[in-house]
C-alpha cells in the first residue's frame, strides 16, 4: 500500500490528501514531525535527500518527493492531468507557478507568521509581500474568463495553486480585493469537497519558539 509521509499543517502535504481523497486510493499516513528534526534523520533523508514533507513511498519502496512531481504521478490517467498536449503544458505551466510563485512568498509568509518567526525574517518581509501580490494579481488576471486554470474541470494546477493561495488571508493579504480569484477558490472548494481540513500550525506544540 502506499504510504505517505506527511505533516498535517503543511499545505503541500494537503495537496496529496485531497488528491488521494478524490482519486480513492487507500494509503497509510506515517506523520513527520519536523520541528523535531524527525524530516532530517538518516532515514527519511534517503526517501527525500531534500529533508521536506510530503513524501509518497510507492509499493515497491520506491519514494516520490516534491508536492506538485507526486500530484503528477497520481494524476497520469485520471482526468486530473489533461492528456493533450497543449492542456498538459498548461497544468504544468500552474504547477511551476505555484512552487516558484506562490508556495515560496504566500507560504512562506504564513508559515512566519503563524509559527512567530515573522520578526526574526523581518528583513524578508517586504520582498516577499510584494511578490504575493504579484502572483495574486495574476491569477486574477488568468481567471477572468475561465472556469478553473486549465479549461471549465478541476486539474492538479487548481489543487496545487489553491493549495496555499487560498490561505493568504492568515499572512495579511485581503482576498476581497480579487474577484475573480475568489470565485474560482469558491469552485475548486466545491469540486473537492468539505473533507480535507486546513489543520493550525497550533496543533503542533513544537511549531513555535
Amino acid at each position: 500500500m502506499l504510504m505517505l509521509y506527511d505533516y498535517l499543517p503543511s499545505q503541500n502535504a494537503w495537496k496529496i490528501r485531497v488528491l488521494l481523497g478524490l482519486l480513492g486510493i487507500a494509503y497509510e499516513t506515517r506523520m513527520v514531525s519536523i520541528f523535531e528534526g524527525e524530516s532530517h534523520t538518516e532515514a527519511f533523508l534517503k526517501l527525500n535527500p531534500s529533508g521536506a514533507v510530503p513524501v509518497l513511498r510507492l509499493d515497491d519502496g520506491e519514494a516520490i518527493a516534491e508536492s506538485n512531481a507526486i500530484l503528477t504521478y497520481l494524476a497520469e490517467g485520471t482526468p486530473y492531468l489533461p492528456s493533450g498536449r497543449f492542456a498538459r503544458a498548461k497544468a504544468m505551466q500552474w504547477l511551476f507557478f505555484e512552487q516558484y510563485h506562490v508556495e515560496p512568498v504566500i507560504g512562506s509568509l504564513r508559515y512566519w507568521t503563524l509559527t512567530g518567526r515573522l520578526e526574526r525574517n523581518q528583513a524578508l518581509v517586504p520582498g516577499k509581500r510584494e511578490a504575493g501580490l504579484r502572483a495574486l494579481g495574476a491569477l486574477e488576471r488568468s481567471l477572468q474568463d475561465t472556469q478553473f486554470l486549465v479549461g471549465n474541470a478541476l486539474t492538479i494546477a487548481d489543487v496545487a495553486v489553491y493549495a496555499y493561495s487560498h490561505r493568504a488571508e492568515d499572512c495579511g493579504f485581503s482576498l476581497a480585493d480579487y474577484p475573480a480569484l475568489d470565485g474560482w477558490m469558491d469552485r475548486v472548494l466545491e469540486a473537492i469537497g468539505p473533507g480535507y481540513p486546513v489543520h493550525p500550525y497550533s496543533i503542533d506544540p513544537h511549531s513555535r519558539g
